[in-house]
């Protein structure tokens, strides 16, 4: 299926248009900004009226019978006319809602909507992000679990290494991704709404409001942010919320595109090897000149978006560090790129991500075969014990085991196959053990405590994660390839 066509000629992103859900770009979208910032004014009205301001109950319901009645079109007349995004929003909700114009954004900043509906969105954004994660996690879990005993060669520096299972490979990748989980959950358990605090901060609009009653301030602040749903207010900060958040925010969101990425690049190179290939439709082309390939594609996008991805944290760090005493308006611009686009990134990451892990198919009979290609030289230490307990001198043998290799390497290197096994079996010195070879060289015995690891870390770590969360269910999403 191709993705959706752009309703016009003007430019859109990619991210919207080909990769990310529609639930994501919905969250991140102009009409949720605008309600958002409606359902700020609401509550700030409300909560001024139940402490004691001269707030009409008749201006209250025009604003909540509004509150949807959003008109995109006029409000950018009106920003063009204004010059100014917030107040463009003020005056057309006044025009809808003519009763609560008068009390509209009585004692607030711009930063009271802006700064308030970016926390509100970021925090449904993690949201759906910590859906979509479990969904990995849990499709990661059921294939280490299925190939748990499946020995592969190992590799370090990608050179051959000691084997593993394919589970215990999996369950690396499973573990990155449940470390994502855990960060976006401890940010959602902390990350603070900025609330009421006024031009500066100093929350002194307010004050004038209720009189000098620093109890009843302190209190819009707390009711305020309980109605949009956050536990925790920001302390203290300046016109805006502190854009330390916004670092941890984008450290956590692209962490997600470091995890994917590593799990990307091992199936990459494994598909290279034939050993594992990620889905591959019954119809899909992989490649328009060579008809016979299987380009791994959806695990070449995780790469191109997580590089992307990545990419968008240091600016989160550049516009704390530049925020000019009480603020600055050079962090708007970017910002309204950097927060949704690393968010609309990591979704259509993650969409990518459980699709591959879901459809993944190992080919056994390559795994054993490549993994017995290398495995007289990983098990020569295994022969050259057995040969010793047999009552062989071992300085003798290991300097045979290492002429033999030597050899063997060389007729590798020259086009022919590994035949040190076969070197060791004619050689005398290891007679006592030639009958042997094929046990010894048995792959299971390599793999060490791989098989019972995956089944420990799914049955002590995974699982009461997943038990937990099972009534997590992330949304609807499409990949297109």
């Amino acid at each position: 299926m191709s993705p959706p066509a752009a309703s016009d000629e003007r430019y859109a992103s990619p991210l919207a248009e080909r990769y990310a859900s529609p639930a994501m770009q919905a969250n991140w979208s102009a009409r949720r900004r605008a309600r958002v910032w409606r359902d700020l004014w609401i509550a700030l009205a409300e909560t001024q009226r139940e402490l004691g301001l001269d707030i009409p109950e008749e201006a209250l319901e025009e604003m909540r019978a509004a509150r949807d009645r959003i008109d995109l079109e006029r409000v950018a007349e009106l920003e063009r006319e204004l010059r100014h995004d917030v107040m463009a929003h003020v005056h057309a909700f006044g025009e809808v809602a003519p009763r609560a114009r008068p009390i509209l954004h009585l004692g607030a900043t711009s930063c009271y909507v802006a700064d308030g509906a970016d926390q509100v969105l970021i925090r449904d954004g993690l949201r759906i992000l910590r859906a979509r994660v479990l969904e990995v996690v849990r499709a990661l879990a059921d294939f280490a679990r299925r190939w748990k005993d499946l020995p592969a060669l190992g590799f370090t520096h990608f050179q051959p290494a000691q084997p593993v299972t394919l589970g215990k490979r999996a369950v690396l990748w499973l573990q990155d991704f449940l470390l994502d989980l855990e960060e976006i959950e401890r940010l959602l358990e902390v990350f603070p709404f900025r609330g009421a605090k006024g031009t500066t901060g100093t929350q002194a609009s307010y004050l004038q409001l209720f009189g000098g009653d620093h109890e009843k301030v302190r209190e819009l602040d707390r009711r305020i942010a309980g109605r949009m749903g956050f536990e925790r207010v920001v302390p203290v900060c300046g016109q805006t919320y502190p854009r330390k958040w916004d670092t941890r925010v984008l450290d956590t969101v692209s962490g997600i595109g470091v995890s994917a990425a590593r799990f990307a690049v091992d199936l990459r190179l494994l598909a290279h090897r034939r050993e594992l290939e990620e889905p591959f439709g019954r119809k899909q082309i992989g490649s328009s000149a060579m008809p016979y390939k299987r380009n791994p594609m959806r695990s070449e996008r995780i790469g191109a978006l997580a590089r992307y991805l990545i990419q968008l944290a240091p600016n989160a760090a550049q516009t704390a560090a530049q925020q000019w005493l009480e603020r600055t308006l050079d962090d708007s611009a970017n910002r309204r790129l950097a927060l949704p686009e690393s968010f609309l990134a990591a979704d259509a990451i993650l969409l990518l991500a459980r699709e591959v892990a879901v459809g993944m198919t190992p080919w056994p009979k390559v795994i054993e075969a490549n993994l017995r290609r290398e495995l007289p030289f990983l098990a020569t230490e295994s022969l050259l014990m057995a040969a010793v307990q047999a009552g062989g001198d071992r300085q003798d043998l290991h300097e045979r085991i290492r002429v033999h290799a030597q050899e063997a390497a060389r007729q590798i290197k020259e086009g022919g196959e590994n035949d040190l096994l076969e070197r060791i079996r004619e050689d005398p010195a290891f007679a006592a053990v030639a009958g042997r070879l094929d046990e010894l060289l048995e792959p299971s015995r390599f793999v060490g405590r791989a098989p019972e690891q995956v089944e420990e870390y799914l049955q002590e770590v995974v699982e009461p994660v997943l038990e937990e969360r099972a009534g997590v269910q992330a949304p609807e999403g499409e990949v297109f390839v």
